[in-house]
């Protein structure tokens, strides 16, 4: 176990209780204990303050609490090998119960682990390049990055060589293990800002400059971003950054979070709530203090959203070269359809897999004349299709109340339930996407979609009923959050809800139109004329 660090504001009267256990016991020492002693002793030995440290190994207790785990594991980038998902898959088949989740940080999502399989999991994970350490906790986390980065025709630089470089100065570091929250990064040289800037503590976006007569290509950076009960968009601060500053910088923006965030609640201590206070030019002259000096802003190349999606079979950046972009729906699988997915990497491509944070997934640097044989394979037509049905193909869900301790309602199959009415009710020729979400915490990542589902409770005679508010507008195109409407629906309604309000929108949208445009168009005191008229008639 590693010497406690005296931290700067060790000595604080004020700091909450977690903050307390942070100091006296770092959370990844957990790790250690895990494999030397829980794994070994079993669910019965592990000290009650450990559990919360779990969380830095990747690991938080499931759901009802009795003695099973959930595991995130990082998928830097969002970039995975055909070996590490046979890995993965054999993790799911012989201890997850055969579940596998994609998230919507591109991380790999495990169930029904036991402290017992621990060991033997961070072995395996360990032996292909794979870790779980640090993706959850008051830590860095999973790095989000864009899926297509080296081969994608929009893009502007490669940005694997840069997320592969983060990766290995944060994970572990213990200068950067107590956070006052959880903290998350992006980059991506994607022009349709394929990894959500806007919603990230950092993010690092493309970007050029002309510097002494010569065009240079880098990053704009984003801070303060993030969502759950009180969100907020990241701000743009007056930098330009060269590629082999990108590390640095990440450093500077980490350690003013660490000696400077809030430690006294943990509802107010994201870096976003510091970004809010200080402003981003105070923000900027703390960065300068630790970084030097760095060039300001230059030309923004960013150009629209993609939202994360990517399907269909595209021209790489590579002539004569193909990626796939496959539907999950509500991003779950099976282990033997993971290893499925490693056997087309291998078969069609070069043996990589993308990890998308939309919950799907892509088959890499697929030949021309193997694009067809693609196409024909049993689990890309009736399966992971390449061409989803709408809202199959754009739904989103947290994994809700079946394992998650914090969510209040049930949204995995709930959501999967739902797009499959709609797609047979209304029928749709545009993307729609619909996020739902079982606690505030929004993993789903409500805020941002054109329709977003926060669970609720409400009573009724038979008492306490799942139910669900409803927002829409959401958008990083034109960054706004979606607005919240006077509606909470219960869950056996929600389908013929949603279907006459879209039903609306289809009748009433501009040639074109998205959602959210739409939205924006008519003004939300319509949507919500639109709403009471339903609920009179239902």
């Amino acid at each position: 176990m590693a010497k406690q660090r005296k931290w700067k504001w060790a000595d604080d009267p004020n700091l909450n209780k977690v903050e307390l256990t942070k100091l006296e016991k770092d959370g990844l020492d957990v790790i250690e204990t895990i494999i030397n002693t829980y794994s070994k002793q079993g669910y019965d030995s592990i000290e009650a303050s450990d559990f919360d440290r779990f969380k830095w190994a990747g690991v938080y207790q499931q759901r009802p609490k009795e003695g099973y785990f959930m595991m995130r594991v990082r998928i830097p980038g969002g970039i995975l090998t055909s070996e590490q998902a046979r890995v993965l898959a054999g993790i799911a088949r012989d201890y997850g119960r055969d579940l596998v989740d994609v998230t919507t940080r591109q991380a790999i999502q495990f169930h029904w682990l036991t402290v017992e399989s621990l060991a033997d999991i961070f072995e395996r994970l360990g032996a292909v390049g794979l870790s779980s350490f640090e993706a959850c906790g008051d830590c860095p986390r999973t790095i989000m990055g864009n899926p297509l980065a080296g081969i994608d025709p929009h893009e502007v630089i490669d940005t694997r060589p840069i997320v592969k470089e983060l990766e290995q100065f944060f994970l572990l570091n213990r200068d950067f293990s107590n956070l006052p929250r959880k903290y998350k990064m992006s980059i991506s040289a994607n022009v349709y800002n394929a990894a959500h800037a806007q919603i990230n503590d950092l993010a690092f976006t493309p970007a050029k400059k002309t510097i002494g007569g010569e065009e240079v290509i880098g990053f704009h950076v984003w801070v303060g971003g993030g969502l759950s009960a009180k969100p907020y968009l990241a701000q743009q601060l007056d930098v330009f950054v060269r590629p082999e500053e990108v590390v640095k910088v990440a450093a500077g923006v980490t350690t003013l979070f660490r000696d400077y965030g809030y430690r006294y609640k943990r509802t107010h201590a994201r870096l976003k709530f510091l970004v809010a206070d200080w402003g981003a030019e105070r923000f900027k002259e703390e960065l300068l203090k630790l970084t030097g000096e760095l060039e300001t802003r230059g030309e923004d190349l960013l150009k629209g959203w993609n939202a994360g999606y990517f399907y269909g079979i595209h021209e790489q950046r590579q002539k004569g070269f193909y990626y796939a972009g496959l539907s999950v729906p509500i991003g779950r699988m099976n282990a033997d359809e993971l290893l499925e997915l490693a056997r087309l990497a291998d078969e069609y491509g070069d043996g990589t897999i993308g990890t998308c944070n939309t919950q799907n997934v892509l088959i890499r640097n697929i030949p021309a004349e193997k694009v067809e044989a693609f196409r024909a394979e049993p689990i890309v037509v009736n399966r992971f299709k390449l061409e989803p049905n709408t809202f199959v193909g754009y739904a989103v869900s947290c994994t809700g109340i079946e394992y998650c301790n914090l969510a209040i309602v049930e949204t995995k199959e709930r959501m999967r339930a739902l797009a499959e009415y709609l797609d047979a009710t209304v029928p749709l020729d545009t993307p729609l996407r619909i996020h739902m979400v079982g606690c505030p915490n929004s993993c789903g990542q409500r805020q941002i979609a054109d329709i977003g589902l926060q669970g609720a409770l409400v009573k009724t005679p038979e008492g306490m009923v799942d139910a669900f508010d409803v927002h829409v507008g959401g958008t990083l195109e034109d960054p706004r959050f979606n607005q919240k409407l006077k509606a909470r629906i219960t869950a056996d309604k929600l389908g013929p809800f949603l279907a006459q309000l879209i039903t609306a929108y289809k009748n009433e949208r501009l040639e074109g139109e998205p959602y959210w445009r739409y939205v924006e168009r008519v003004g939300i005191e319509a949507i919500q004329r639109q709403v009471d008229e339903i609920l009179q008639t239902a």
